[in-house]
């Protein structure tokens, strides 16, 4: 959506194909960083798009045993937005539509559903997709493949993506939130387990973590087995586990990282999870997706707004551009991943912090290392694609 939006903004003929008929997702990634805003300020929308409801973090923290770290402070990051805005996606969604709408030369195309190429050889010319009308063929100069880590568009390319693998799986789930409880997002780790706890408005959104593949086993169980140890995690948790009725209540995020050697082909590039799916550590998956986005359209709208075919040369160009940033982030995923996460969810008993965590809290401008990792990713791209 946020490249359709910058073509678009160029002057350049977009068609963006959504399969559902709404965004109405639980996409559970709703952290939407100080990148994203910054590029949201360089568009000259952050203060609309900031009206919208929202809540921001302005620091992480996490209780790892029985001591409180604050692992991360955004205070001290370059531009406007020195926090993380929490924003359900089809609300970010619904308003980078709007604003791409605005574009004469914008297309959104609501139950389309790619699934096919049109090819001239070795070159693309176009997807086919099913819409509840029938089937459709768009041709275009340029098909950017943008629809995720199973994307149909990658597997017909014939690309097939490298697997770096993760220890975990996710339990995604809601519970209510009191006026005294707190409002900064935190973590919590303790006796084999981990929590993820994100401040909502009226709920908190839980991330429970449980080893790769453990779900099924896990459900064999009643649900209330959940329900003890998350109180056993969070104990002011025990009004309120009840709301979690069955498993139906729970909803699995199959951890998968990975990446393709070769985004791109003649008439094809591959962006965001398409391209890189990432760790949830540190939530910067849909950011770094963007980053993408303003990327390729850093590179691609000036030719393309002249009628212009982009070589494959400069799909190259756009891969160099973002590969040495995912290979940073999904490797400093991965150690997080195997030195942190995978030892905490073997140890059955009583963790205590890391030394080195230990020294957030005695010098606190180490937490400023997390916060530009988080907030603003190894490589933060500005909207330098011109404007119709």
């Amino acid at each position: 959506m946020m490249l359709g939006f910058l073509l678009a903004r160029a002057g350049i003929k977009t068609v963006v194909l959504e399969k559902h008929a709404d965004f109405l997702r639980d996409f559970r990634g709703d952290t939407i960083h100080p990148s994203t805003l910054q590029a949201m300020d360089d568009l000259g929308l952050l203060d609309e798009f900031l009206a919208l409801p929202h809540q921001e973090a302005r620091q992480l923290s996490a209780r790892i045993g029985d001591e409180t770290i604050t692992l991360a402070d955004f205070s001290h990051l370059p531009g406007r937005a020195k926090f993380i805005a929490l924003m359900p996606q089809w609300d970010f969604l619904n308003f980078l539509a709007s604003k791409a709408k605005a574009y004469p030369s914008f297309q959104l195309m609501m139950e389309a559903e790619a699934d096919g190429l049109i090819e001239d050889g070795d070159t693309v010319r176009g997807v086919t997709a099913k819409t509840p009308e029938g089937r459709l063929e768009i041709k275009a100069a340029l098909t950017m493949a943008a629809d995720g880590r199973h994307s149909i568009v990658r597997t017909k390319a014939g690309f097939a993506p490298k697997n770096i693998g993760a220890p975990m799986d996710v339990l995604w789930f809601r519970l209510s939130h009191r006026d005294s409880d707190s409002t900064v997002p935190f973590g919590r780790a303790d006796h084999g387990q981990m929590l993820v706890m994100i401040y909502r408005g009226d709920h908190w959104q839980c991330g429970y973590l449980i080893a790769k593949g453990g779900f099924d086993e896990l459900k064999k169980q009643d649900v209330d087995v959940l329900r003890r140890r998350l109180v056993a995690l969070v104990p002011f948790l025990a009004d309120r586990v009840t709301e979690l009725e069955s498993w139906d209540d729970v909803k699995l995020l199959t951890v998968t990282v990975d990446r393709l050697p070769l985004w791109h082909k003649p008439g094809l590039l591959c962006i965001g999870d398409a391209a890189h799916a990432m760790s949830p550590v540190g939530g910067v998956g849909i950011n770094l997706a963007i980053q993408d986005a303003i990327a390729a359209a850093n590179f691609l709208a000036p030719i393309l707004r002249n009628g212009g075919t982009a070589p494959d040369a400069l799909l190259a160009a756009v891969q160099k551009r973002r590969e040495p940033a995912v290979k940073l982030t999904q490797a400093t995923q991965v150690l997080v991943q195997n030195r942190v996460i995978s030892n905490m969810l073997r140890n059955g008993g009583e963790v205590t912090p890391p030394w080195a965590l230990r020294l957030f809290n005695y010098i606190p401008w180490l937490r400023r290392l997390p916060a530009r990792f988080i907030g603003l990713g190894f490589r933060m791209e500005r909207v330098r694609s011109p404007q119709a």
